[in-house]
């Protein structure tokens, strides 16, 4: 693959940020271009930096996942977008798929399962 898969994180935990990008960024193939501390702030930096893929929770000030996901569907409408939640798979996980989320992930499932996610959406898109 000659070019990086190019990722922005969305959370609104600076530590939890961190780790996310830490955890994509152990893989060459991903880099994380940037990241946004509320769903108005992700809007603004998915339009500006088009990424391939965008980590979203949906528990975020100012403007929530789900309220955030149509809105960077209409900004990068080919960014792919996984859901990076701690709310347990269920009524959320399928709202968040019914707005055209990629992928949903648990924070408590091994990191390398958000990196999987993130590495195959972004093959898609590239």
């Amino acid at each position: 693959m000659s070019t990086r898969i190019s990722v922005v994180v969305c959370d609104d935990v600076p530590e939890l940020r961190a780790l996310a990008r830490h955890a994509l960024e152990l893989d060459p193939e991903l880099e994380v271009v940037a990241e946004a501390a509320d769903g108005r702030e992700a809007i603004r930096v998915v339009e500006q930096h088009q990424p391939d893929v965008v980590v979203l929770d949906l528990s975020m000030p100012a403007l929530d996942g789900l309220e955030a996901i149509p809105a960077i569907h209409r900004v990068a409408p080919k960014a792919e977008i996984v859901v990076f939640s701690g709310f347990e798979e269920g009524k959320l996980a399928h709202v968040a798929l019914s707005l055209k989320a990629s992928r949903y992930v648990r924070k408590g499932a091994p990191l390398a399962d958000l990196r999987s996610a993130v590495k195959d959406l972004g093959s898609r898109a590239a």
